[in-house]
């Protein structure tokens, strides 16, 4: 069977190509700020994604009809248990309408459907987003009305979790681990006996800034910001997830660009991306406080875990918290493939959305 898998990113896009689980080709693009400017929407970026993935297939000398399964990563659907799940309809039009939210993973189903549907076949995700299974009480935010909701890296931070346990032949569900994913967003995730039960919003405003990110800002400067007159509340949106975080602060998204600007002596990049990683400790530390000791591992993932200019400073920080395993990059596209073979082999039954 071969089996597509589509990971749009918020400055990438990844997509490789499977038979049955193993990988035959894989490509990750990406885009630069620059380039991402051009679209006023995500959703105008989709024909230029589409072709994309369409010019990859075509240098695999892979035809659509060829493919047994396509398979995206989640997007900001409604809060869902982890699982896999057919595209049909009433996802599409969440993630059009942005009903749920806006990020760029939502471009996954609508890209996958698209393709699948040429060649009159179905389409599925896996562990979106927005997997909810954080505790009631690490909901409850400090103002009544407005909860903490999860929108975080749950299908690689899932798949790492399963790595490790793996590594020590038991099951994931039987460790307590704290995740961070390190990416375009940052998400950190304490996950305990299997269940994600507490993890801060990587999109909105919560949390570590990123690469693009604000994370976590002062409430009263940001609502003397809203109601300035300087900005839309879209202006004010893309400010907090897009033109945050270290684009804000150095106008580029790639941490490799600002180590080297770092190398060359940029005094205010250092202090910034020193800034982003204390940040990111704090995050973590803040879940070792609520396990009581209780920990197995703490893990670090994602595309800036190759980044030494942020990794190591990360690892001086954690070092006295136990046991630290870095897993650079992200097991996504293993991790979709895994869930669509299942499917394919009937070993599991999507979920209707």
């Amino acid at each position: 069977m071969i089996i597509l898998t589509i990971n749009p990113g918020s400055t990438s896009t990844k997509i490789a190509l499977f038979q049955d689980l193993e990988c035959i080709s894989h490509e990750t693009i990406r885009h630069s700020e620059a380039t991402l400017r051009e679209f006023e929407t995500l959703k105008d970026q989709i024909p230029m994604r589409t072709e994309l993935i369409m010019e990859f297939l075509k240098k695999q000398s892979m035809e659509l009809s060829e493919i047994s399964g396509f398979i995206a990563r989640g997007g900001l659907v409604k809060p869902v248990k982890s699982g896999i799940f057919e595209v049909n309809q009433e996802m599409l039009d969440d993630l059009r309408n942005n009903r749920f939210g806006e990020h760029a993973s939502n471009l996954g189903a609508i890209i996958a459907y698209e393709l699948a549907s040429m060649v009159q076949k179905k389409a599925y995700i896996a562990d979106p987003v927005v997997v909810d299974e954080m505790s009631s009480v690490a909901k409850i935010s400090g103002l009544n009305g407005i909860s903490r909701k999860p929108i975080w890296h749950a299908l690689n931070q899932k798949a790492v979790g399963r790595k490790y346990a793996q590594k020590l032949g038991c099951k994931y569900e039987e460790l307590n681990l704290i995740i961070a994913h390190l990416g375009g967003g940052i998400s950190v995730g304490l996950h305990k006996r299997g269940r994600v039960t507490d993890v801060n919003n990587a999109l909105d405003g919560d949390g570590p800034f990123s690469p693009e990110r604000t994370g976590s800002l002062p409430v009263g400067a940001v609502y003397e910001l809203a109601f300035s007159g300087q900005y839309t509340l879209e202006q004010i949106k893309k400010l907090n997830h897009g033109f945050g975080g270290l684009v804000s602060y150095l106008n580029s998204n790639d941490a490799e660009e600002i180590a080297e600007m770092i190398s060359q002596g940029h005094v205010f990049a250092k202090q910034v991306l020193k800034a982003m990683v204390y940040q990111i400790a704090k995050e973590i530390g803040s879940l070792y406080a609520v396990t009581r000791g209780n920990l197995d591992a703490i893990i670090i993932t994602g595309g800036l875990a190759y980044n030494q200019a942020v990794l190591q400073p990360l690892l001086e920080y954690l070092d006295h918290l136990g046991e630290i395993v870095v897993y650079p990059g992200e097991d996504e596209l293993e991790a979709l493939a895994y869930n669509m073979y299942l499917c394919l082999t009937n070993e599991i039954e999507p979920t209707e959305y």
